[in-house]
């Protein structure tokens, strides 16, 4: 199944991307004056096909899993916070549900791994791989079945949301302990310093940053991940919430469906895509640069310049979220902004050196 897919993975459309660059200079602005949002409606129009395409069907793929390396204190808060979480995700009361309302988007909080039984809970994608991860500390965190299926799983979903009619996703994560584990993955796919990668995640010390960084480096030390085997790197050090948001680029993308990247868990998530296909970049959207100081060294290995700057560290998809206003603004500026042809506005002036 991941090599069909794989295969399915295409270069965006050159020509499509040509018709909106030129639209875009004949609209009743200066050359590249919305910068960024410029670059991202090309992005658009190359995945799409179409360069005035209207995202009607927006959703954010919320991932819950627990992590084994959480019993070693590398978070503010405990790990039946995530199960809580999740409750309150699909009573509507996180920060993400409230972007989500305003932004006109579908939270879809899945349990790919969660330490709960939530039984037949209603609202919730019920996707469990198993309960939680093994404490990478000790032992590898995933087998390499469990790690491949959690893939499949977000390649699933991917396809099960397209064929519903969402033609616009965006990741989000929830899980204690995943920015240790994030970080983990970072390192061992990048050979990057570990205190380069380490942030407050929940709101440790600086002791606690500390000590985060002597967990991930025992455990790289401990299990040795191949930093060319993706694969090996998620069942040693990873997530199921990382396997599980890596399948759902992978399936996004091969289904021609851009696909908003969050902050620092979702990138690394992506970093994981990229790394199993290169093509998947193309199809990614770096929504907002997080707090997080591993997330500039994840963007930087994936070629992706964010939008937005609010130094938020909270996840969930909630930068993710934010984006989508602005995307349906410059999607709506290429609809209905006026060409200087038909506003009757005078263009730029061709000049010459003579």
């Amino acid at each position: 199944m991941l090599e069909k897919v794989i295969e399915q993975i295409n270069e965006r459309n050159a020509e499509a991307m040509r018709q909106a660059e030129q639209h875009l200079d004949q609209l009743t602005k200066p050359p590249g004056s919305l910068g960024k949002l410029e670059l991202l409606t090309i992005q658009l129009a190359g995945i799409t096909g179409d360069n005035q395409t209207t995202f009607s069907d927006k959703r954010i793929v919320l991932m819950a899993a627990d992590h084994g390396v959480a019993k070693e204190g590398v978070s503010a808060f405990p790990q039946e916070v995530t199960e809580q979480m999740v409750y309150n995700f699909l009573r509507g009361g996180a920060a993400i549900n409230v972007i989500a309302k305003q932004t006109g988007a579908q939270v879809v909080c899945v349990d790919i791994g969660v330490a709960a039984d939530f039984g037949d809970t209603a609202g919730l994608v019920h996707k469990k791989v198993a309960y939680g991860s093994n404490n990478m500390r000790r032992e590898p965190a995933l087998s390499r079945e469990q790690a491949r299926q959690a893939l499949l799983v977000g390649i699933e979903l991917a396809f099960e949301l397209i064929a519903d009619g969402a033609d616009l996703l965006a990741t989000g994560e929830m899980g204690i302990a995943n920015t240790t584990t994030s970080s983990a993955v970072l390192v061992a796919l990048t050979g990057a310093p570990v205190m380069e990668t380490v942030g407050q995640g929940t709101g440790v010390t600086t002791e606690g940053i500390a000590h985060k960084a002597r967990v991930i480096e025992e455990s790289i030390a401990l299990h040795q991940p191949n930093p060319q085997d993706v694969y090996d790197t998620l069942h040693k050090v990873g997530g199921l919430e990382l396997c599980g948001l890596a399948g759902l680029i992978l399936g996004a993308a091969s289904k021609s469906v851009p696909i908003v990247i969050d902050g620092f868990i979702s990138t690394v998530a992506a970093l994981c895509a990229a790394r199993i296909c290169p093509n998947t970049k193309q199809y990614m959207i770096a929504s907002h640069r997080s707090a997080e100081p591993g997330h500039d060294l994840a963007l930087s290995e994936l070629g992706l310049s964010p939008i937005i700057d609010g130094q938020m560290r909270l996840g969930e998809g909630t930068g993710a979220a934010l984006l989508f206003p602005m995307i349906d603004s410059i999607q709506a500026i290429m609809r209905e902004m006026a060409t200087f042809a038909s506003a009757g506005v005078s263009g730029k002036e061709a000049t010459s050196d003579g």
